[in-house]
C-alpha cells in the first residue's frame, strides 16, 4: 500500500506537507497541493479511514443529498462531486430525496447519524433545509441567500433570451416547470432580461402551460424558451402533435445541455452548466469549513455557456423577407 512517506519521498517534500495537501489543511500552495493530490491518485493512495478517525475525530466521508436521481442532470453532478472528493482523499455517501421534502430531511438526518464530516446538498425546490451539527454547503441559485455555489441560472437565461431576440423574434413564450422553484424563477427572469424591451413575452408554467403552447403559436408566438431540456422535450411533443415544425414554425430552446439534447430532431439549442467547476468549488468550500474556516462567502455563481443548435432560427416572417 502506498504511504504518505512514499508520496513525500517521490515529491521531494515532507510527510506533513503531503498530509496537509491531502486533507486541505495547513499552508500548502494550491499548485503544490494539486500536484500532490494528482500523484497520490495516480499512485493508488487510499487513506485509512480508521486511522483518520482516531487521529482527527473525522470520518473522511461527506454526505451528498440530491433532489431526484431520476433527473439526468443529477447523476452527472454526483459523479463530478465524487471525483472531486476523491482528489481530496474523501469518500461520498449519497442520499436521494426522490422529489420529496420529507425524504430530504430524513436523508440529512441519516447521513449525520452515519458520522459524515459535512454535507453537500442540492435542495428540493422551495425548501431551505437545516443541516444540524456538521458543516453544510448548499448548491441552489444566486437568489437563495443560503446558496454557497451554483450555476449562474439568471445569466444562462439572459444568454438564451439575447440569442432569440438577436434572431429577430418579437413574440415569445417562456415555459417553466414549477413557479415554486427558485432556480426556474431565476432562469425565467434571466430570459426576460435577455429578450430586452423590444420583445413581448408571456410566462407559462407546468402541464397546463405546456398544453397551451400550440394556441400561443397560433396567436403569433414564434419561439418557446423552456427552463429545462426535459420541458423542451415535452414542448416539442405538444407542438409536433399540433402540426408545428421546429424551427420552421417556432424556435425552441432548453436549459442544462442534457445528453439527449443532441439526439433530438432537430438538436436542441440550450445552455450548459460547468458541473465540474461547481463540484470542485463545493468540495473546496466544505473542506475549508471542516478545517474550521467559518467566514466563507456565499452566492458564488459559475457562468453558463450558450450552446446553439438547429432548434433555433429566425422567425418565419424574417425568413420570408430575406428570401
Amino acid at each position: 500500500m502506498i504511504s504518505l512517506k512514499h508520496i513525500a519521498r517521490e515529491m521531494g517534500v515532507s510527510t506533513a506537507t503531503v498530509s496537509n495537501a491531502l486533507s486541505g489543511k495547513g499552508r500548502v500552495s494550491s499548485a503544490l497541493a494539486e500536484r500532490i493530490r494528482t500523484y497520490a491518485i495516480s499512485a493508488g493512495y487510499r487513506p485509512s479511514s480508521a486511522a483518520r478517525a482516531l487521529k482527527t475525530g473525522q470520518s473522511g466521508i461527506l454526505g451528498l443529498v440530491m433532489p431526484d436521481l431520476t433527473n439526468p442532470l443529477f447523476p452527472s453532478f454526483a459523479r463530478h462531486v465524487s471525483v472531486a472528493a476523491e482528489s481530496h482523499g474523501l469518500g461520498i455517501l449519497i442520499g436521494d430525496s426522490r422529489g420529496d421534502a420529507a425524504r430530504q430531511g430524513a436523508a440529512i438526518s441519516h447521513l449525520v447519524g452515519r458520522g459524515v464530516d459535512g454535507i453537500i446538498i442540492v435542495p428540493q425546490k422551495g425548501t431551505s433545509p437545516v443541516i444540524p451539527r456538521v458543516p453544510g454547503v448548499v448548491i441552489n441559485t444566486r437568489s437563495d441567500p443560503r446558496s454557497t455555489v451554483s450555476a449562474d441560472h439568471g445569466g444562462g437565461g439572459r444568454l438564451l433570451g439575447a440569442h432569440i431576440a438577436g434572431l429577430g423574434h418579437r413574440q415569445v413564450v417562456l415555459l417553466g416547470g414549477d413557479a415554486i422553484s427558485e432556480v426556474q424563477r431565476d432562469r425565467v427572469r434571466g430570459m426576460a432580461g435577455g429578450l430586452g424591451d423590444g420583445v413581448s413575452h408571456e410566462i407559462l408554467w407546468g402541464e397546463a402551460g405546456m398544453a397551451a403552447l400550440p394556441d400561443h403559436v397560433r396567436r403569433g408566438a414564434t419561439a418557446v424558451l423552456a427552463t429545462s431540456d426535459l420541458l423542451a422535450l415535452g414542448a416539442h411533443s405538444h407542438l409536433s402533435r399540433a402540426g408545428y415544425r421546429v424551427p420552421e414554425d417556432v424556435s425552441l430552446t432548453g436549459f442544462d445541455d442534457l445528453p439527449f439534447a443532441t439526439v433530438m430532431h432537430p438538436a436542441l439549442t440550450t445552455t450548459a452548466q460547468n458541473v465540474e467547476a461547481i463540484a470542485e468549488y463545493a468540495l473546496g468550500a466544505i473542506t475549508r469549513m471542516i478545517a474550521g474556516e467559518d467566514d466563507l462567502p456565499g452566492g458564488h455563481a459559475i457562468p453558463m455557456r450558450l450552446v446553439v443548435r438547429a432548434s433555433s432560427a429566425a422567425p418565419p416572417d424574417v425568413c420570408r423577407d430575406a428570401s
